[in-house]
């Protein structure tokens, strides 16, 4: 299935049907008077989250979405059938906002959450409605209105409680597919990820935990440079970030500095949200160069280190460890 995030749409609610002027001539009723009915409601069109989805691909080939219009009144005063609300599925963690105002009309975060983003026009009134004592015959009608209607922009936010991030090859695939049953494609090569991946990891009391591995960071990321601008938001839901750091590159605190820089560049908060600093790939450090760049690292950035090899499943019970604290704190 093809992943898509993000989607541009119009939906039009349905319009109201008109009202009508009728008159009762019935052969034993010799004053009728009016009965034109009213017309029906026009159709909604409701948002339903739903987390048995994970794109919003249906909304790529179905762009204008159009709910029912309300029928016209009947005689007898008879009211016209409104329309039919149009329920649409969305996967869970959907963010629908209006495309020119900016303005967020609703998230829908919870399985089963509903909203209405554009209401149908209400009916129109019959001649019944305006026969008064000075106006025995009316023949005034009004016809239904329009249903609103909005440009909206879909944006899927996926609902992650941690997420992996880290520079093209740090390991970040490599990790989700061992600590859960995730199996995403894992290569030798930048970009290998060009999605983001979702992996359920259990804690030692049962309950899952959602990790998300995010597509690789590179400089100018936040700008839009590379992947990582397209995936940045899926991180905005997260209460806790595993920074991924390759040990064996050439310059691992610059490696650092360039995902921080992004971080901070991108906003929303990201840069103050709680993250575990993890060196991965130690199993090719020789022994006296593992040492020097742990007194490195430490010096200059002030914080716990954890070394972890995902190939090796090295280190990995101390990670979880922290993960789990960081996330009951």
């Amino acid at each position: 299935m093809q992943f898509i995030d993000q989607a541009r749409i119009k939906v039009s609610a349905g319009r109201g049907g008109d009202g009508i002027v009728a008159f009762r001539r019935e052969k034993y009723v010799p004053a009728g008077g009016p009965s034109g009915g009213d017309g029906g409601n026009g159709g909604n069109i409701i948002f339903q989250a739903d987390d048995n989805l994970q794109t919003l691909l249906d909304f790529k080939f179905k762009q204008l979405i159009l709910a029912a219009d309300g029928r016209r009144g009947g005689p007898n005063k008879c009211t016209g059938a409104s329309g039919n609300d149009l329920i649409l599925k969305v996967p869970c963690g959907t963010e629908v906002r209006h495309i020119n105002t900016g303005i967020i009309f609703g998230d829908l975060t919870v399985n089963g959450d509903t909203l209405v983003v554009a209401y149908g026009g209400s009916g129109g009134l019959g001649n019944a409605h305006y026969l008064s004592n000075r106006n025995r015959a009316p023949e005034k009608f009004t016809e239904g209105k329009e249903g609103e209607e909005w440009l909206l922009n879909l944006e899927l936010k996926l609902l992650a409680e941690v997420g992996i991030i880290g520079l093209p090859n740090a390991g970040k695939s490599t990790l989700i597919s061992v600590l859960s049953s995730a199996k995403p494609k894992v290569a030798d090569y930048p970009f290998t990820t060009l999605i983001p991946n979702l992996g359920v990891v259990r804690k030692p009391t049962g309950d899952g935990t959602v990790f998300a591995d995010i597509p690789g960071l590179i400089a100018g990321a936040a700008q839009g440079i590379g992947l990582g601008h397209d995936f940045l938001r899926h991180i905005e839901r997260t209460k806790l970030l595993v920074h991924l750091v390759d040990a064996s590159s050439l310059n691992p605190l610059e490696d650092i500095k360039v995902v921080e820089t992004e971080l901070e560049a991108y906003g929303h908060g990201l840069i103050d949200r709680p993250r575990i600093m993890v060196l991965n790939k130690k199993e090719l450090l020789i022994a006296e160069k593992f040492k020097e760049l742990e007194q490195q690292l430490k010096k200059e950035l002030s914080r716990e280190l954890i070394f972890i090899s995902a190939a090796m499943s090295q280190g990995l019970d101390l990670l979880l460890r922290k993960v789990w604290e960081s996330l009951n704190t």
